[in-house]
């Protein structure tokens, strides 16, 4: 088995403010995104750079029908996948590991000015909150495999298994100074994969697995890399 590539073979592009992910046909896709999340299927997924300002979120009351609207806008409004982050995208990474003719492929954008230890309260309630420009770790994972629900699900739990393996890692603190952060409050995943009958099948992905390997191997270099570029940014911000 071969290391991980920051090459991508996955057509995308960067558009003003947003990444578009064009994913050449029709694919199973699992994901947390405000718009069309769930189990659901998608030909492209979009990850748009909202403003960083305190705030600055309230002009999003609805954010599935702004990424909807945006999509039409971008013209790829069939079966779009749609997130939010505040992270540039001049930040974006990507990752791509193989064998054989299986491939995962993974594009992600860091930001942990919000960093929380899971089972934290939620930070709305607190006053501080006001002043902290938002942060979120977006991970949109693309594979060649057909995966049942099951193996979708399970792809989802490596993927934050590796994310959060980064963090404990790197020793990234929450937003409150504490250590221990597992993620941000504002982090998505999304899973996409062929249709059935249309690539190689995997009933399972957990870590035990081929496919599960090659998904926390990218999912980890991209944050690693991710990090180090949100790091870069927090330092000239402050």
């Amino acid at each position: 088995m071969k290391g991980t590539s920051t090459r991508v073979h996955t057509r995308y592009q960067v558009i003003g403010r947003t990444l578009v992910i064009s994913l050449g046909s029709r694919r199973r896709v699992l994901s947390s995104a405000p718009q069309g999340g769930g189990f659901s299927s998608a030909s492209y997924i979009i990850n748009h750079q909202v403003e960083s300002r305190p705030g600055s979120n309230g002009r999003f009351p609805d954010p599935a029908r702004y990424l909807r609207k945006l999509a039409s806008q971008l013209r790829v409004t069939t079966d779009t996948i749609g997130l939010m982050t505040a992270v540039s995208m001049t930040q974006l990474v990507m990752a791509r590991a193989s064998v054989e003719r299986l491939w995962v492929e993974c594009f992600a954008t860091v930001g942990v000015t919000n960093a929380v230890r899971a089972g934290d309260w939620p930070l709305r309630h607190v006053h501080r909150m006001e002043t902290l420009i938002p942060g979120t770790i977006n991970l949109i994972i693309v594979t060649n495999g057909s995966l049942s629900g099951a193996a979708m699900v399970g792809a989802v739990q490596v993927a934050t298994e590796a994310k959060t393996g980064v963090l404990r890692d790197r020793g990234v603190p929450t937003w409150n100074g504490e250590s221990g952060a597992t993620g941000t409050g504002t982090d998505a995943v999304v899973i996409a994969c062929r249709l059935r009958g249309m690539g190689p099948s995997h009933v399972y992905s957990g870590t035990h697995t081929i496919m599960g390997t090659l998904v926390g191997r990218v999912v980890a270099d991209c944050v690693t890399r991710g990090l180090a570029k949100a790091k870069v940014w927090q330092e000239l911000h402050q």
